[in-house]
This record gives C-alpha cells, structure tokens and sequence, in this order.
C-alpha cells in the first residue's frame, strides 16, 4: 500500500434509493473515496501515482469492494492505468458531465440532489485540480468489464484541506 495517501471514508450514492420506481435509475450510483495526503512536496502527478498504487483504488465497482492484491480497475485491467491518462478537466466541463449522466431528461428526486451537491457538486468547487480518466479503449478493459454501462472517473484534489477524492459515477 502507497503510504503517502492514507484512506479517510467512503460514500455511496445508489440512485435506486431515490425513485419510487427501481428501473428509472436501478443501476445508476456514485462512489466516492477520500483520502489524505501528507507529503506537501507531491505534485499533482504524484498524488495521481499515489492513488493509482493505493489499496483503495483496486476496486472493480462490481459488488465486491476493494480487493487490495487485485488486478482490475472499474472496467479496466489495473496495469494498463497510469497517471497520464489522467487529464486535466475543468470545473465547469467536470459539472456539465456528471449533469448530463445524473439525469439527461429530468431533475432527480430533491433527496438524490442533495446528496449529490454535498458529496460531489460541493466538493468539485472547492477543487485546486480536477483530473478526468481517458477512455482507455477496449483492449483496457477486463474480462468480465462490460458490466459496466457507463463509468465516469474523476480526481479532485483539494491541496489546502491536503485531500484527494476519487469519485467514479457508473451504470451497471
């Protein structure tokens, strides 16, 4: 485990919890994983490698959680993920995203909303750096990695709190 990052706490957001019928949004949900730095000298490349080489991040977002020696990523192989395929995002581009796959055809209950604006929203605007993963292509992902419908990554860093948030947004 990459000791300059250390794991603070985790939040789901499961869409299915929010509608009065399942098949509106049953398969939509965001996870969010914060974690602290404490090596100041890190740029942000760096904290990307750290993520990256961190426990946390061996999580296929399939049911299973974190497997700390596994091989995958979401969809994608683990080996195949590297801090340049993260690119740099603005708040703006990073909000108009996520609006978009929230709901593209109407506002989400005011309870998923509010949930939303704190454990995303709000902290995509307190962000010094916003990192979005590339489409790594097909070869990337993983033998059983379709699963996932849509998968949205990005990395907030939040330097004067000395936080990083990896939020992944998907349909599965």
């Amino acid at each position: 485990m990459d000791n300059r990052l250390a794991h603070e706490s985790s939040a789901f957001i499961n869409f299915r919890h929010y509608v009065a019928d399942p098949k509106e949004h049953g398969f939509r949900w965001v996870d969010i994983k914060q974690l602290r730095f404490s090596v100041e000298s890190l740029d942000d490349r760096g904290l990307l490698a750290a993520l990256i080489g961190h426990e946390q991040f061996r999580d296929d977002y399939a049911g299973g959680g974190v497997w700390p020696a596994g091989p995958r990523h979401g969809p994608y192989w683990l080996r195949l993920i590297t801090p340049d395929l993260y690119e740099p995002i603005s708040r703006e581009k990073a909000v108009a995203i996520l609006r978009e796959w929230v709901d593209p055809l109407c506002h989400p209950p005011t309870e998923l909303e509010a949930d939303l604006q704190r454990e995303v929203f709000d902290r995509l605007a307190a962000a010094d750096g916003i990192y979005r993963l590339s489409e790594l292509g097909d070869e990337a992902v993983h033998d059983w990695g379709w699963v996932h419908g849509c998968f949205h990554e990005f990395v907030l860093i939040h330097r004067s709190a000395r936080r990083t948030f990896l939020v992944v947004a998907a349909d599965d």
